[in-house]
């Protein structure tokens, strides 16, 4: 299985690696493209496990309600936030401002 799990993840980071900066995108939008479309946790777990690939921009990757879920796997304590900022993307209270205008849907975007 944990072959599977590294190929999966590979996956993830693949469709990761080309959300253009300034855009996010959610668990399960990447979990839908890649065909599992119930998996959006184990796509947070790719992106927990992201933190050995400095080419992985994680923190463009957010629940489906543009909520910084994944801020606590970020060392300090807003460093999820300020690097979404640093993008001209506006955050309060830990969720996207204005999700919709940011949200970049790979399904979209990409082809598999």
């Amino acid at each position: 299985m944990a072959a599977d799990n590294s190929n999966f993840f590979e996956k993830v980071y693949a469709v990761v690696k080309q959300i253009p900066y300034g855009r996010v995108t959610s668990y399960g939008a990447i979990a839908a493209f890649l065909g599992a479309k119930r998996s959006a946790r184990m796509v947070g777990w790719a992106m927990n496990a992201a933190h050995n690939h400095d080419d992985i921009a994680a923190h463009r990757v957010v629940n489906r309600v543009g909520l910084l879920s994944g801020k606590h796997h970020f060392e300090g304590t807003n460093l999820m936030q300020q690097l979404l900022e640093s993008e001209g993307i506006e955050v309060e209270d830990y969720k996207i401002v204005d999700f919709a205008k940011y949200f970049w849907d790979p399904a979209k975007e990409l082809e598999f």
